[in-house]
């Protein structure tokens, strides 16, 4: 089994990555902004408080860990998510690559996927107004930041237009750059489906330096 870090653990999709890599026997430490807000107790699960915004904090966090997961989110409240978006990605991977882990893998964003050629979802008016700083910030992690790392085996796993709590079902579509939507026209996913499709390509890596997405 892994020694895995998950960055953002108590988030909404951190921390179904967290059940689901535990479900699975992996070892787990998660960098939070709140440990007290982890409610599961597992004694293969170590939280601790970290500031993602210092590269030195992250690299100490991650140091050992066979690859690094990244929930993060500065908070959708909180008025500066777009420009923490960015600043916390950066100092993300400059920790990650300080502490020698190759394999970073990323939470993305469904702005970016496309939708027909040449039109992404961010593009399509679908996105409210005041969410598209934040959504643009994550697009840009995935087409300017993570390109630019030759050292870092990293993937960004965008999920559906609609991730939601549900079902673990284990059955669900993988695609690369397009959204991936249902006979109805629906593009959606649970949190718990998301996770398993994670902890799947943590544990037999299918994508090396790319994007790939889930849909049912």
């Amino acid at each position: 089994m892994a020694n895995i870090v998950i960055i953002g653990g108590s988030g909404f999709v951190g921390s179904a990555l967290v059940k689901e890599a535990l479900s699975r026997g992996h070892q787990v430490k998660t960098v939070v902004r709140n440990p007290e807000k982890i409610n599961i107790k597992d004694d293969r699960l170590e939280a601790v408080h970290g500031d993602i915004q210092n590269p030195g904090i992250v690299s100490d966090a991650v140091k050992g860990a066979e690859a690094v997961i990244s929930a993060y989110n500065p908070g959708w409240s909180n008025p500066h998510i777009a420009n923490e978006t960015l600043s916390g990605y950066k100092s993300i991977i400059a920790g990650v690559k300080d502490a020698g882990v190759k394999r970073l893998l990323v939470v993305g964003g469904a702005g970016s996927l496309f939708i027909k050629p040449g039109v992404t979802v961010m593009d399509s008016g679908a996105i409210p107004e005041q969410m598209l700083p934040a959504v643009k910030a994550l697009a840009e992690v995935y087409h300017d930041l993570l390109p630019k790392e030759k050292e870092l085996d990293w993937v960004f796993f965008s999920p559906a237009g609609n991730i939601s709590p549900g079902e673990r079902t284990g059955k669900y579509r993988l695609g690369k750059n397009d959204l991936i939507v249902d006979d109805k026209g629906q593009s959606k996913i649970s949190v718990e489906d998301y996770a398993v499709a994670m902890i799947d390509e943590l544990e037999k890596p299918q994508h090396h330096r790319e994007r790939f997405t889930i849909g049912y």
